[in-house]
């Protein structure tokens, strides 16, 4: 910042001393805005005055004027205001005002005193410029050296002068000023201040200020007058406007020719700042040039104008002319006049005015040149609108007419004429009004002559009649107008005229007189009509006779005398004597002059004048006519020689009294001065006078300035001269030096002629010495003072060091020398050190230029922390350290790469990159992160890096770039970056991604059958492109494809089924293959694959290929049977391998010993398999044998079979038993053809658990008459063993066939294994392939928020698929369902998962406006990341604030954009949107444009805002109030819901009550096998309720809920399809040590439930919710006692689990199959309910009556959540940890209690049949299919150990234990023990898991045989068999007979323990 200062300012006396050297600034920082530089005014005046001069002469050549006429008036330089100059020197300043032609220049002070000329100091020359020159200290006056001037330019447009300009002349002497620096934030106000050193302040002031040298002027004032020239006419209004520009803070004066405005009638000044100026009625005078000035704080600036006032008497510049028109028809008439100001219009006819009415429309407008237009139009003119029309235009500078005559056919007549005044002398005008026309001619007549009849008389054509010059006996009298309308007709009218005579004053002189004379005048009328008034007037005002004014007036009928009888000074004056009459009023005007002889009235006496001060020498005289004064001169004090007359200069002038005024007295002004005065009037007058000039004491000379050492003597000399005696007083600031007092001071004085020298001499001199002495001069006539700047020198200060910029490498530093020691600065030192080191490792830049205050130290080290110091010198030594800085350099981009970086292929598209961070010394900071660039090497690739960038974790750093080309190059460089930037790269590694497996299948592939087991197989290599690595080989995968189902027997599976062979491949390296050993006659699906390192690629589309027919196997079976004496029936089973199309069947019969060379030969038709023998011999053995027959010939031959005929044969069955396969829901005939004799009867059985039972005939089953079953839309539960039996009198034939129903697979497992930006992995586990092979997966996914599914097919063999080309960023939605040949399973769970990246976030370290000025605002867009997805959109709205619309704009990711067009100083909002695929993110901010000049504004807090914040409220108070209604309305409809709900309940109650009570059985009818009980199977919404009379009892005492133990039926030999679905399992043993709980709420046939294990996860929110009832109730009642448990078991839908789908129907169904009942369960998928449904559906699902007097009542209830831990269990088995995310969670227990009444209440001692349940120990068998997590359990571990491993089992027996493989490994979920009983209970299942004792309670589902209680002893037995683990007990499970014991032990037991509560169990899903 630089500061401008002017030159002191002093009085005479002051120290005049050579100026301070410039600071010189640094080159290297030019543009520091604190460099503090000294301009100064006062430089020497020599270049002072030239540059003045100069800049005065440049300025002519951009002269600015406005032309007015000929001549103009210009200012050259208006914008001077300040001239400062050296009192050495002096100065010359021209006139900054001129004028064309040449202006008379003139200069004033501002006081409007003439400039006059001071020989030696002042003079103005005759062009007008202004000279000061040099003059000494003592010679300064202010009235000359420091005053205000201003110039007047005069000529004939008028007169402008120059704003006040301010000369100053100033001493020289040095000083210096700086501004201190200043930190503001942005926004702020900065305040710098302008540092003066004290002792010169007062001389000082700042005109300036500057940054980087450009002057800073704040506001300056701008003047603009309007108009600028004007030419316009008298009586015009005018205004005039002054326009400021500037700060507010300003005056407003006017001046017009220089004078200032004074406003008066004409004259007015308005406005708040008086800037309007407003002339009314603008006359001659006003003329001239006007000149507007505002000031402020000594600033002026002005404008001026000129105006021209011309007459603007108006003038007609176009009329209308004489016309004739017709009645009726239209004309118009113009008139335009122009005048100044534009004057009024108006229009007469016939003398009388024109009336704006029907007929006539008159119009008038002003154009914009003055011009006045008027228009008269006659829409319908008459004769009476014909006559002479006269427009008429006036305003205040007079009037003009014009008038024509307009005819108006018709019958001419004269208007009525009025009688006329003349006034006699003067013109009249007579009109004769004739309208109509045509006429012949108009004549007047007067005393019957036909006028004119003298010269004075004019008769014009259209009728009018002048008479110039009326005399009263010639003219007055009556006239007439005749007018000829006829040659012969005529009309006259006449008029009469009176003339009127005016007064005459006869002329008359008054003649000059004296004092006390009388004077006598006389005024006399010589003619004119009487009455004549006469009245007197002096000096324009009416004379009053009397004694006041001592003068008498005499007035008679046509004269009047002034009479004064003393005449006095005060009669002097004009005289007029005015004469009125009815005709008018003259005048007659003369001076009087009363004469008075000269005298002194002040004489003239010797006086004494003072040097240099102003002096008046009276001389006062009087007398009439005014005398004249002149002064007269003598030099010399003694007799005066010879007078001379006083030149009158500006300096000296004479008084208007006559005294003599000496404006600057001079030495050479004493001497004799003579007054004389005289008049005319006698004789002159005189008086003489001496003047003595006395000289005031005055310093002659002094030193302006002297240097002193501190610590040294220093002496000060100051000479005075002046009138005696002089007395010399020393001062040290403004402090009076008392040398007595203080002894560091002695002052001695010496005489030398008139001067005198004082010594002052100080003793030693210290710093606070460096002041200002001054030594004053007085005595009797003033005083001198002269100023001396004493400097005491020393070494400096330390300067004040300061950081002003800190960079990576380098800082520029700055200081300020506040004290020099007042020695000029020679040099600087700065020294420099680490922190942490000693001054003596410094680094040292010394011989600093002294013209520089700062400095860059450069070679530093980024982000290090130094300390820094600085010296100082000068001539005298060197400073003290200055005070030490601590400085940390900033960060800068690392000069290092990152090291050892590795890269490591991961995948076909991923690699990873391993590097260490760079060396700590070239990382230059903190690293913040990382850039991987990386690109592809191959060919076809364009050569630019990729670029990722990653935040910086350690010292060692990896990443993994994905999405990359499989198996192709890629260079990798890795780059640090910190804050400051990006470092260098690393050197480019190259890595190539690993082979992955062929993308394309091989082409072309073809297949050709060369024979009926070989084909050759050949293809083309695939796309080079699509091979992703090295190719190594081709595989061919084919498999074979055969009919399934029937076949064994003869059963027939309606619909094509085909059956997978197994899967085989062979690897080859050409490009064709030779399959050998196929299967003969057999389709086969071919498919060729290219492989690579990585693995299989894309396997071709399958290719159908059948090999061709061959010799037929042998018939797999064949039997034959008697049946009837003489004949046998042979059936037979097709071949395994027909090997093509069978033809026919051979069938050969021999008789061993017959004797015959060759059997007997039947043909039979090949859809026959039997044939019927005959004529064969009784009682003889034959020997029977087939063979197929197909095209290639016949085939090899059955099994031979031995025949009897027989007269009575025992029933056999011709069908096959075996295995028939078929999809579910077709129809399946198993065939059952029997022979015999009687004919035998046919029954079919189904094996069911371990008993048999007989196929009822029903809509789904039937038998035919041929004993075929026909089973219809066969389901899962149709599986299994069925059994046909043929009876007859003579035996019985049996056949077994196995029937698989296949089903859908069930669904996959499946889970989200990674994800990318682009792309999500997935991994399956497949469910159970529903007993066929799986061929195929479907996967379909789809965006989150869209149901626009998308399908991809999958390979059997893929358990992993990688969905590519995903949106970035975005929620995806995944299912999978599994195909077999049945068709597609069911969907797995949908999952969801998010590819990486995420909406677009603003960095808010990054500035939001990169730049704002007053109408643009820049926007860093690249402030924005990504997110990891490309940006795609930018939105972006803004608005002034206050205002309701958004401009909207939209703009690219990467560009600059700037807001244009922008409201100056105005609040804006702003908001920006940016979006990618994964979202949109939002910033809003609020900015300011600044105002023109740059300024900002202040944040604004309108009304706006207020109602802003309504809006905001009522945007929020709206979604809650919405959100409030809707949650009400969604409670109303679950309440409707609800209620509509729990009338189902009471529904399915009575229906299930009714179907109780028709189906229910007795409990006391004996059961022959296990006892059946009822069971009611209900389906209500979301909940499915199966209630089942398990028999099985343990006492545990009174009034006490009982558990039930094992129940055998779910043991191992269960038939899979007979099982319940829905048990559940809480043990605490369980929960500690096992694994996950097996979730069997939606198990479906064949499939393997430990592979469906539920795993509580941690973060899961779902819960399912289990409760269970444990009932009592009297043993008496019934037979048989048994324990009855309802449990239930449901789920809720959860963020992760299955979505259940609410059933809105009810079903009940009562089944005595306990099979069937738990079948129909399968289908049916738990869904979420609630408690208190289920608590509902128990009350309406009672079964027995009893159970109505049972009082309930709840005990506890746990329902697990996500913070519950007694349910939490953990899982042991990894492969269930993909389906954590995907099952549901554990289940929760309720548990009831029922009170029921007593036993005896019922059936008082009644013998109770009482089932005993069975203890059960697993055997080795079931311990090899539990499952490992139970495995791992003590009591389990323990059983193991007492036998052997798994033993085998027979074929039969396997064959069904392989089925229940694939049944329900069941976990039981609720065991309630007896805490009495600490025993273990074994289960009778194998996928049951330990029991462990504790003491919680647990509820085992078990299964109890009730037989009759005859055996007391049987309690012994039981408690034997059931303590000892090693008893029969163990071979439960293994057999039926395992399920027998003896109910004696267990009716024994009841009785010891005592007839107590029995439980009943029921089961909920």
């Amino acid at each position: 910042m630089v500061i401008r200062a002017a030159g002191l300012e002093r009085p005479p006396g002051s120290i005049v001393a050579s100026p301070a050297p410039r600071l010189a600034w640094p080159k290297t920082a030019p543009h520091t805005c604190q460099d503090c530089q000294t301009f100064l005014k006062n430089i020497p005046a020599i270049y002072g005055m030239w540059l003045v001069t100069l800049l005065l002469l440049y300025s002519l050549r951009e002269v600015h004027s406005e032309d007015v006429g000929s001549t103009r008036l210009y200012f050259v330089n208006a914008s001077l205001q300040r001239l400062t100059y050296s009192s050495s020197v002096g100065v010359s300043l021209p006139c900054p005002a001129g004028g064309t032609p040449t202006a008379i220049l003139r200069w004033y002070l501002a006081t409007g005193d003439d400039i006059y000329d001071v020989p030696h100091i002042r003079h103005v020359h005759a062009n007008g410029t202004l000279q000061l020159y040099p003059f000494s200290p003592s010679a300064f006056n202010s009235y000359i050296h420091d005053n205000d001037y201003f110039c007047t330019a005069e000529n004939q447009a008028g007169k402008i002068r120059s704003p006040n300009i301010r000369v100053k002349a100033v001493f020289r002497e040095p000083y210096t000023v700086r501004v201190a620096d200043q930190r503001s934030m942005r926004g702020n106000v900065a305040v710098f201040k302008c540092l003066i050193p004290t002792a010169v302040q007062e001389y000082v002031s700042v005109v300036s200020w500057e940054r980087d040298t450009v002057s800073i002027v704040p506001d300056p004032l701008r003047v603009t007058l309007s108009p600028k020239s004007l030419k316009t006419g008298i009586s015009s209004t005018l205004f005039f406007t002054c326009a400021v520009e500037g700060s507010p803070l300003y005056t407003v004066a006017w001046y017009r020719n220089t004078d200032p405005i004074v406003p008066d009638q004409h004259i007015s000044i308005q406005g708040s700042h008086n800037d309007t100026l407003q002339i009314t009625a603008a006359q001659k005078s006003h003329s001239g040039a006007y000149q507007c000035f505002a000031s402020r704080k000594g600033h002026t600036a002005q404008d001026f104008s000129i105006i021209l006032l011309e007459d603007g008497t108006p003038r007609i510049v176009s009329s209308f002319s004489e016309r004739v028109v017709a009645p009726g028809e239209p004309f118009s008439l113009m008139c335009a006049s122009k005048g100044a100001p534009p004057p009024s219009i108006t229009w007469t006819l016939d003398d009388e005015p024109v009336v704006r009415d029907s007929a006539y429309k008159t119009s008038q407008y002003t154009l914009s040149d003055g011009l006045t237009v008027s228009h008269v139009n006659v829409s319908s003119p008459a004769i009476r609108d014909g006559g002479v029309y006269r427009c008429a235009a006036r305003n205040s500078a007079g009037s003009a007419e014009y008038q024509a005559r307009i005819n108006v056919r018709g019958s001419p007549r004269i208007r009525e004429m009025r009688d006329i005044t003349a006034v006699a002398g003067r013109n009249t005008f007579i009109t004769c009004r004739v309208i109509g026309y045509p006429y012949y001619s108009i004549k007047w007549f007067k005393d019957g002559m036909l006028l004119p009849d003298n010269h004075r008389q004019v008769v014009y054509e259209n009728g009018t009649l002048r008479l110039s010059d009326v005399q009263k006996g010639m003219d007055e009298g009556t006239y007439l107008c005749s007018v000829l309308i006829q040659p012969q007709t005529s009309i006259d009218q006449t008029v009469h005229v009176t003339v009127k005579v005016p007064p005459l004053i006869q002329p008359f002189d008054i003649p000059s007189t004296s004092v006390g004379k009388l004077m006598y005048i006389a005024c006399v009328v010589s003619s004119g009509d009487m009455p004549i008034r006469i009245t007197w007037h002096k000096d324009g005002q009416l004379i009053v006779p009397g004694s006041a004014s001592g003068v008498g007036i005499e007035t008679k009928e046509f004269m009047s005398s002034l009479q004064i009888s003393k005449v006095t000074l005060k009669h002097n004056g004009n005289y007029t004597c005015i004469a009125s009459n009815a005709a008018a009023t003259v005048s007659w005007e003369r001076q009087l002059i009363v004469t008075v002889p000269p005298r002194f009235v002040v004489q003239p006496n010797n006086q004494d004048g003072i040097y240099g001060k102003a002096g008046v020498l009276n001389c006062s005289v009087e007398g009439y006519p005014p005398p004249k004064v002149m002064w007269k001169h003598a030099k010399g004090i003694g007799n005066p020689q010879q007078y001379h007359p006083v030149p009158l200069t500006g300096r000296i002038q004479i008084m208007f009294n006559g005294s003599l005024l000496i404006r600057h007295v001079l030495e050479d002004d004493r001497g004799y001065y003579l007054c004389q005065a005289s008049n005319g009037v006698g004789s002159d007058i005189s008086k003489s006078m001496v003047l003595t000039v006395k000289i005031p004491a005055m310093i002659t000379s002094h030193p302006n300035t002297t240097m002193a050492i501190k610590g040294q003597m220093k002496e000060l000399n100051c000479t005075a001269r002046g009138e005696q005696p002089i007395i010399i007083r020393w001062e040290r600031g403004d402090t009076v030096i008392d040398a007595e007092r203080n002894p560091r001071y002695s002052i001695t004085i010496n005489k030398k002629g008139d001067e005198v020298i004082s010594t002052l001499k100080l003793k030693p001199a210290e710093r606070g010495d460096s002041v200002f002495f001054s030594c004053h001069a007085i005595n009797s006539y003033g005083e001198g003072r002269g100023l001396i700047q004493l400097t005491v020198q020393e070494p400096p200060d330390p300067p004040e060091l300061e950081v002003r910029e800190v960079k990576d490498r380098s800082m520029n530093l700055r200081w300020i020398q506040r004290f020099d020691g007042n020695s000029i600065i020679t040099s600087y030192d700065i020294e420099y050190k680490n922190k942490s080191d000693t001054w003596d490792h410094k680094y040292t830049t010394r011989n600093i230029s002294p013209t520089n205050n700062q400095a860059n130290i450069v070679e530093l080290h980024p982000a290090c922390v130094y300390s820094i110091r600085m010296y100082s010198f000068n001539k005298i030594g060197r400073s003290q350290p200055s005070k030490e800085l601590t400085i940390s350099t900033e960060e800068a981009q690392p000069d290092g790469p990152p090291m050892e970086v590795i890269l490591q292929p991961m995948t076909s598209q991923s690699i990873r990159v391993t590097w260490r961070a760079p060396r700590k010394e070239l990382q230059n900071g903190v690293i913040r992160g990382y850039q991987i660039g990386y690109r592809e090497n191959g060919p076809g690739s364009n050569g630019q890096y990729s670029i990722v960038e990653m935040k910086a974790t350690g010292d060692s750093e990896v990443y993994t770039l994905d999405n990359l080309k499989k198996f192709a190059q890629y260079g990798v460089v890795v780059q640090a970056f910190n804050r400051a930037g990006t470092g260098p790269s690393s050197t480019e590694i190259n890595a190539t991604t690993l082979e992955d497996v062929p993308s394309q299948p091989p082409q072309n592939v073809r297949a050709i059958s060369v024979t009926s087991d070989e084909a050759v197989i050949t293809w083309a290599e695939p796309p080079r492109l699509t091979l992703h690595g090295v190719l190594k080989g081709y595989r061919v995968v084919f498999w074979s494809l055969f009919p399934d189902g029937g076949g064994c027997c003869g059963g027939q599976a309606q619909g094509p089924m085909q059956k997978w062979g197994e899967m085989q491949n062979i690897t080859t390296t050409r490009e064709q293959v030779e399959l050998r050993g196929l299967e003969k006659f057999t389709n086969y699906s071919v498919q060729v694959l290219a492989y690579t390192q990585a693995g299989d690629g894309v396997r071709s589309n399958v290719l159908y290929i059948q090999t061709r027919e061959d010799l037929p196997g042998p018939p797999a079976g064949i039997k034959a049977v008697p049946s009837s004496p003489n004949s046998v029936v042979v059936s037979w089973l097709p071949p395994h391998k027909p090997n093509g199309v069978i033809r026919k069947y051979t069938i050969y019969c021999s008789s061993p010993g017959s004797g015959q060379p060759a059997p007997s030969e039947y043909e039979a038709n090949p859809e026959m398999l039997f044939y019927r023998i005959t004529h064969l011999t009784r009682g003889k053995q034959y020997l029977i044998w087939a063979s197929a027959v197909t095209t290639a010939g016949r085939g090899n031959i059955s099994e031979k079979v031995t025949v009897e005929p027989a007269g009575k044969a025992p029933a056999k069955i011709l069908s096959f038993g075996g295995t028939v396969t078929t999809p579910w829901v077709k129809e399946v005939r198993l065939p059952c053809s029997s022979v015999g004799e009687p004919t035998p009867t046919i029954k079919w059985t189904k094996d069911s658990e371990d008993s048999t039972i007989p196929v009822t005939v029903d809509g789904q089953r039937q038998i035919l008459s041929n004993g075929t079953l026909v089973l219809r839309s066969v389901k899962a539960e149709d599986s299994g063993y069925y059994t046909c039996t043929a009876t007859n009198t003579l035996g019985f034939d049996t056949i077994i066939v196995n029937l698989l129903v296949q089903v859908p697979p069930d669904q996959p497992r499946l889970t989200v294994s990674t994800t990318s930006t682009s792309s999500i992995t997935l991994a399956w586990i497949p469910g159970d392939n529903g007993g066929s092979s799986i061929r195929g997966f479907v996967l379909q996914y789809s965006v989150d928020n869209t149901e626009e599914w998308r399908d991809v097919f999958i390979s059997s063999s893929e358990r992993s698929f990688r969905l590519d080309n995903l949106r970035c960023g975005t929620w995806y939605k995944v299912k999978l369902a599994a195909k077999n040949s049945v068709g597609s399973g069911r969907i797995s769970e949908i999952i969801e998962a998010k590819t990486h990246g995420r909406e677009p976030v603003f960095n808010k370290e990054q500035p939001l406006l990169t730049h704002i000025n007053s109408t643009h605002a820049g926007l860093n867009l690249q402030g924005w990341t990504s997110g990891g997805c490309p940006i795609t959109a930018l939105l972006l709205d803004f608005r002034p604030k206050g205002t309701w619309a958004w401009q909207s704009l939209k703009a690219n990711a990467t560009a600059q954009l700037f807001l244009s067009e922008l409201r100056e100083a105005t609040w804006y909002e702003l908001k920006m949107k940016a979006c990618n695929s994964a979202g949109c993110g939002n910033q809003s901010s609020q900015f300011a444009t600044t105002d023109y000049d740059g300024s900002t504004i202040p944040p604004i807090n309108s009304a706006q805002e207020d109602r802003d914040d309504v809006k905001k409220l009522f945007s929020i108070g709206s979604p809650v109030i919405l959100v409030t209604l809707g949650l009400a309305l969604l409670f109303i409809i679950r309440k409707k819901r609800k209620e509509k709900r729990l009338k189902r309940l009471r529904d399915a109650k009575s229906l299930a009550e009714m179907l109780i009570s028709k189906n229910n059985r007795s409990m006391d009818t004996p059961v022959k096998g296990p006892p059946q009980g009822p069971r009611l199977h209900i389906d209500i919404p979301r909940v499915q309720l199966l209630i089942e009379d398990k028999e099985g009892i343990k006492q545990i005492g009174e009034d006490k809920a009982v558990a039930p133990v094992t129940d055998t039926e779910f043991s191992q030999s269960v038939n899979p399809q007979s099982f319940c679905t829905g048990v559940s399992l809480h043990h605490p043993a369980l929960i500690q040590n096992t694994g996950p709980l097996i979730d069997m709420s939606d198990i479906r046939p064949g499939t393997n439930p430990v592979s469906r294990k539920c795993v509580k996860s941690a973060h899961s929110s779902r819960n399912r919710y289990s409760s269970q009832w444990t009932l009592s109730r009297p043993g008496q009642s019934q037979s048989t006692a048994s324990a009855r448990t309802l449990t239930s078991d449901w789920r809720t839908m959860g963020s992760h689990g299955i979505t259940a789908t609410e059933s809105d129907s009810y079903s009940a169904s009562l089944s005595q199959d306990t099979d069937k009942g738990r079948n129909s369960m399968v289908s049916t998928e738990s869904a979420s309910s609630t408690y208190e449904e289920l608590a509902r559906a128990y009350e309406h699902a009672k079964l027995e009556e009893h159970l109505q007097h049972a009082k309930f009542t709840i005990t506890e209830c746990f329902i697990s959540d996500s913070s519950s831990d007694q349910m939490t269990t953990g899982t042991n088995d990894p492969a269930d940890s993909m389906t954590s995310l995907s099952t549901p969670s554990e289940t929760g227990l309720c548990r009831f209690t029922a009170s029921p009444p007593k036993p005896q209440d019922y059936d008082r001692g009644r013998p109770t049949n009482v089932a005993v349940p069975i203890p059960h120990r697993a055997n080795k068998s079931e311990f090899c299919n539990l499952p490992l997590y139970m495995k791992t359990d003590p009591f389990f571990r323990k059983q193991a150990e007492l036998h052997d491993p798994c033993p085998a089992v027979p074929p039969r027996e396997a064959s069904i234990r392989s089925l229940a493989q694939r049944a329900y490994h069941t976990q039981g979920r609720h065991m309630t023990l007896d805490p009495s009983k600490q025993q273990a209970l074994t289960l009778g299942h194998s996928g049951l898991g330990s029991l462990g004792v504790s003491s919680g309670t647990a509820t085992l589902p078990q299964r109890t045989l009730t037989m009759p209680c005859s055996n007391p002893a049987a309690t012994a037995s039981t408690s034997s068999t059931s303590s000892n683990p090693t008893g029969s007990s163990t071979k439960m499970g293994g057999s039926r007979d395992s399920l027998l014991e003896n109910s004696s032990s267990a009716l024994g037991r009841l009785q010891k323990q005592g007839v107590g509560a029995y439980s009943k169990s029921y089961t909920l899903v």
